[in-house]
């Protein structure tokens, strides 16, 4: 079986056409603007509150003003979800990443070792803090927050970081439990 014929997921996927209007509405925006609809999309659909809420919460983690850019909050995202070994994160948020920080290279890098790629020390601290609330988010302590402001980082943006890192806590195993598999698209996603 190739890739394009295996399922996207070990649950039921339900029919566009089947969908509520707001759902069928926001998937169908996503497929105008990126050419295709991510599996996590119609991997949620079959649970409709819960794909509400989950993208209410996603959007306003990811969306936000704040001290964090588009591409460190997707690093974040990548480096967190490499930890929790969610092929559908790293990949498509991986793709994501490369195209917000305008560089082929860096998803690959953050996924396999943010301290080894190619971002700033701010950075690194950064995905330190995340991959600690991760990790092991009851070791969070003063000196965590402390390494923070060394950076320039205030408590709003460790809350945002921490957000960041446990929300895709809960999405990496909702991807592993279901078996959601990546797009081919995002593979090839902003690498030039």
């Amino acid at each position: 079986m190739s890739a394009e014929d295996a399922p996207i997921g070990r649950f039921p996927i339900p029919r566009l056409e089947t969908l509520p209007d707001d759902i069928r509405a926001r998937i169908e925006a996503v497929q105008e603007k990126s050419g295709f609809v991510p599996n996590v999309f119609l991997v949620l659909a079959h649970r409709p509150d819960e794909f509400r809420a989950f993208f209410a919460y996603h959007d306003a983690l990811m969306d936000r003003p704040g001290n964090l850019t588009k591409a460190e909050r997707e690093m974040i995202v990548v480096a967190t979800s490499a930890m929790n070994q969610c092929q559908y994160c790293v990949i498509a948020h991986g793709a994501i990443l490369r195209i917000r920080a305008k560089d082929p290279l860096i998803a690959d890098q953050v996924a396999i070792n943010y301290r080894k790629a190619d971002i700033s020390d701010r950075q690194k601290a950064m995905l330190d803090f995340a991959m600690l609330v991760s990790q092991s988010a009851h070791h969070v302590g003063e000196a965590a927050f402390a390494a923070l402001r060394v950076h320039g980082f205030d408590d709003a943006d460790a809350w945002d970081i921490a957000a960041i890192a446990a929300f895709f806590g809960l999405s990496n195993r909702l991807a592993n439990v279901s078996n959601m598999r990546p797009n081919p698209e995002f593979y090839a996603l902003g690498r030039g």
